[in-house]
């Protein structure tokens, strides 16, 4: 179902995969939008239980997008540093394809704790509390993740 990778040499294993993942602070949620354009939305994430989660508003282009089709890809870039006296850039990314959905219950706490320590590790735990407490304005989606790669430039690939 899912394509093999061109250059193999230049793919990280799944270990490698997933800290690109965990690493990553944003990354690019590609579904289909409306008139089934493709819809591309940058979006902050957290890689977490072997899925990855975001937070969406109840209402919106992305949200009608995915409970349209739930089948998305994700992907996020690690590095990309331009090397110019070879008209190049030395990169690392990673890109997981799978299905979307809304959760709910003890996920859904666990996951938004999960995006409040990444995105606020530094805030007072009362203050962390609080948000996870207050946020019932947005819906926690999970991609339930199908399959993974991450790629690298040839350039950092061993020998």
């Amino acid at each position: 179902m899912f394509r093999e990778m061109r250059r193999s040499r230049q793919m990280l294993s799944i270990e490698e995969t997933v800290a690109v993942m965990k690493r990553c602070t944003n990354g690019v949620l590609a579904c289909i939008g409306d008139g089934d354009y493709p819809y591309a939305v940058p979006l902050s994430y957290v890689y977490y239980n072997n899925k990855i989660y975001f937070h969406f508003s109840k209402t919106g282009h992305k949200i009608d997008a995915i409970l349209k089709c739930p089948k998305v890809s994700f992907c996020v870039i690690d590095e990309d540093t331009v090397v110019s006296e070879k008209y190049t850039s030395y990169y690392r990314s990673a890109i997981a394809f799978g299905k979307t959905r809304i959760v709910e219950g003890d996920e859904r706490l666990e996951a938004f704790k999960a995006l409040v320590e990444k995105y606020s590790g530094d805030r007072p735990e009362g203050e962390k509390q609080r948000t996870i407490n207050e946020c019932t304005k947005a819906y926690i989606i999970a991609i339930d993740i199908e399959h993974m790669t991450g790629k690298q430039a040839r350039e950092y690939v061993k020998s």
